[in-house]
């Protein structure tokens, strides 16, 4: 029997982050991955193929749209979606073998099968009708996310396509109607609203990007309305006809109603995602879930069984990529002695659209009910000297700071490159910086990232430029 310091479930950006950062520390390591390839649903259906999409999709509108104004003269852009979706896998292979070759390089034994804890220190691997127990001193449960279903809608991944399908679509849907108004949503929605679809978003809650600042949702609908986006927003799809050439969506009011239909080529569901545990053998092995289905951990992200631990989706938190990539680190950190830490407090969040929003730290509302005094300084794109020669200039740049200490609790954007910019405000958090220390700092002229800095200028009243 095959014996390890550590066992990884799940080759995630959790998992296999885990299992680099562990054997970085001497350890023994092996992962174990029931898919064909390494890397999760980020690298193979989430995050990666989505990007590929989102970039294709806004060079497509760009070459449509604002070439003529910018003096280049080209002739109508035809879509070519098999060729899109070529160079869309071009990027998932790439970075799939990427962590193969981590794997090899770090010495990790890779055991393709699904795992199953089978007790304390044991991880039963089978695939193909074969079944292979392995021993081990510690065990990672890395197993990630499932998408979430909605009761009576059922996926079939043709015309009724949870963000797995949406990325694969074989032709534009004539109408695509989304259900749910979260990064996801309304990412996939921008790629196919950019290759000519009609999109409509409903949403069964009264406002867009749930948990997002509030000031900084509103102004982004109104972008995404600019953009052609129809949204319903408090209400709920109750039923999908599928009977007929095109999809009857039935839906009505979230408070309750009268009830209408939309007629849709395709429907995505996309409501978020659930913790998935499924034939990991949590409950035989005495691993304890809590009342949402994810692993219960303590701090240091043991579970209820000695010498199991679990990160990433499964556990409580954001499901982001880089919080199950900080947790990975953390947990190989502690395994081995060390103090490893993640401060869920400086976690960015984006939404990759054009322009993206990115957020991080605590939003107005969080503050607000905390009860804690904080200012606030704003700054427009509209007033940044390299947006306006750009022509990009929608969105705006949000610091909210300590009353008393100026320390800064929360930073949020619209515009343009927003997931780059946020980092500058991570880091400056990290080191619980203040807004002047930022507003102090000089910054590259002319970028954009010049708005950050006068963001922080107007928490003082003090802005430049407006």
């Amino acid at each position: 029997m095959a014996s390890y310091d550590l066992v990884v479930i799940g080759t995630g950006p959790g998992g296999y982050v885990c299992a680099v950062r562990a054997a970085q520390l001497g350890m023994k390591v092996a992962v174990v991955e029931k898919n064909p390839t390494l890397g999760g649903t980020c690298l193979n259906v989430g995050c990666m193929p989505s990007k590929a999409l989102l970039h294709a999709s806004e060079m497509f509108e760009e070459a449509a749209h604002s070439f003529a104004k910018m003096g280049v003269s080209v002739s109508a852009p035809k879509l070519d979606l098999p060729s899109m979706m070529n160079f869309k896998q071009q990027g998932i292979d790439g970075n799939v073998k990427g962590v193969d070759f981590l794997m090899k390089k770090n010495k990790i034994d890779v055991l393709k099968g699904a795992g199953k804890i089978v007790g304390a220190g044991k991880v039963e691997v089978s695939a193909n009708g074969s079944t292979q127990t392995i021993e081990t001193k510690n065990i990672v449960i890395a197993t990630g996310s499932d998408i979430a279903r909605l009761k009576g809608i059922e996926i079939d991944e043709k015309r009724i396509v949870s963000s797995t399908g949406a990325l694969s679509l074989e032709k534009v849907p004539e109408r695509l109607l989304i259900i749910g108004a979260g990064v996801i949503g309304l990412e996939l929605g921008s790629v196919w609203k950019r290759l000519g679809a009609e999109v409509m978003v409903v949403e069964f809650l009264d406002r867009i990007l749930p948990g997002m600042d509030g000031e900084i949702a509103k102004q982004f609908q109104r972008i995404l309305e600019k953009q052609g986006f129809a949204f319903k927003l408090g209400t709920k799809v109750t039923a999908v006809d599928t009977s007929g050439k095109t999809l009857l969506a039935k839906v009505e009011p979230a408070a309750g109603g009268a009830s209408e239909t939309i007629e849709a080529d395709v429907v995505l569901v996309a409501i978020g995602r659930v913790p998935f545990t499924d034939g990991l053998g949590l409950k035989e092995a005495g691993v304890a879930l809590d009342n949402r289905g994810r692993v219960q951990i303590d701090p240091h992200f043991a579970t209820t069984v000695k010498g199991i631990y679990a990160i990433g989706d499964v556990v409580a938190g954001p499901m982001l990529a880089h919080k199950a990539e900080d947790e990975g680190v953390a947990v190989a950190e502690i395994i081995a002695g060390q103090a490893g830490h993640v401060n869920y407090d400086v976690i960015p969040g984006v939404v990759y659209t054009t322009p993206e929003v990115s957020s991080i730290g605590k939003t107005e509302e969080e503050l607000k009910q905390a009860g804690i005094a904080y200012t606030v300084g704003k700054f427009p794109f509209t007033a940044n000297g390299r947006s306006k020669v750009n022509q990009t200039t929608e969105g705006f740049v949000k610091i909210l700071a300590d009353a008393k200490t100026d320390r800064v609790l929360g930073v949020h954007i619209i515009g343009r490159e927003a997931g780059e910019m946020i980092h500058e405000a991570a880091v400056l958090m990290e080191f619980g910086g203040s807004a002047e220390d930022l507003a102090r700092t000089c910054h590259a002229h002319p970028t954009r990232s010049e708005a950050i800095k006068e963001a922080a200028l107007a928490v003082g009243k003090r802005a430049i430029h407006m």
